[in-house]
């Protein structure tokens, strides 16, 4: 689960503190993020306890703070009744959390895939549609985000051969999906540090690497991604340890997260300690990776290896 968010900033003082919609691309987990952290400001401006936020809504203290998390959704009586609490006085910011309440509760495009995603996913997808950059260190695979659908059912498949064709369509298909948010018209930025092992590891098949080799230089050309290639030549970064994703976004109310993926869960960090740490490992790798001038080449050298 995520962890409590924090502020960014230096402090709220001087802060137009209101909350708008984010755009379609915002996402349902970001935008309950968003709206907990506007209650939990509230409630605290107003001294008034997680108990007695509680007993306004008829529900337990724990409710609230799962509220205040963006852990659980939100009804919409429950939001009207905090802000009267709250003593809210403003009809247009009320109706702006109220707004924000009912989009909150929307599902994303990507529940339809629920029956062939974790709910541990589920949460990471949601915050990389409203994320304005990812930064992402792998040195397995090409990054599900770069994938062509034959690389990407290839991944799906190894180790899992047993899966019913439907089933790994749908995986590959929400893959491929995701990738929306590199090219809609305010795309995210990525930033991909690979490890030079990935390019010579022909996953599918020399056919579907060379595919996916020409797919990766074209993305590298676009504006909005970078991509860097760990050679063989360079020692890296010692504390990089496995693959790992930094996210950032727009607004102010969600902090930056680290994301590392399990075989069967993820870790969610973004304690500042800790998003530092991984900051600081992500910059070492790109000083220490190939620099940006030499992806074409790099990529140019691994589509011949794989001819």
């Amino acid at each position: 689960m995520l962890a409590r968010p924090r502020l960014t900033g230096h402090d709220l003082r001087g802060r137009d503190d209101r909350v708008t919609v984010a755009g379609g691309e915002g996402g349902p987990t970001a935008l309950r993020i968003m709206l907990g952290g506007h209650l939990r400001r509230m409630r605290e401006a107003a001294k008034i306890s997680r108990a007695d936020a509680g007993w306004q809504i008829r529900a337990s203290e724990s409710k609230v703070s799962r509220m205040e998390l963006g852990r659980v959704g939100f009804k919409e009586r429950d939001v009207s009744d905090l802000l009267d609490l709250y003593d809210l006085k403003d009809p247009e910011e009320r109706e702006r959390l109220m707004d924000l309440a009912r989009a909150a509760n929307n599902p994303g495009w990507w529940s339809r895939y629920g029956d062939v995603m974790p709910s541990w996913f589920s949460n990471y997808v949601g915050l990389e549609v409203a994320a304005k950059l990812i930064r992402t260190y792998e040195v397995l695979f090409v990054p599900g985000l770069l994938q062509t659908e034959d690389y990407a059912r290839a991944v799906v498949q190894l180790g899992k051969a047993y899966l019913p064709a439907e089933e790994i369509e749908q995986r590959v298909a929400l893959r491929v999906a995701r990738q929306q948010i590199l090219t809609r018209p305010d795309p995210a930025k990525l930033w991909v540090v690979i490890d030079e092992a990935v390019l010579h590891r022909p996953v599918g098949g020399r056919p579907t690497m060379r595919e996916q080799i020409e797919y990766l230089m074209r993305m590298a050309k676009l504006p909005n991604i970078t991509l860097q290639v760990m050679p063989f030549s360079s020692i890296g970064y010692p504390g990089a340890g496995g693959a790992f994703s930094i996210l950032r976004f727009p607004e102010g109310d969600l902090p930056d997260v680290v994301y590392i993926e399990h075989a069967a869960s993820a870790l969610y960090l973004d304690k500042l300690e800790d998003v530092d740490e991984y900051t600081a490992i992500m910059e070492a790798l790109t000083i220490s990776a190939a620099p940006v001038t030499a992806i074409q080449p790099m990529l140019a050298e691994a589509l011949e290896r794989m001819s």
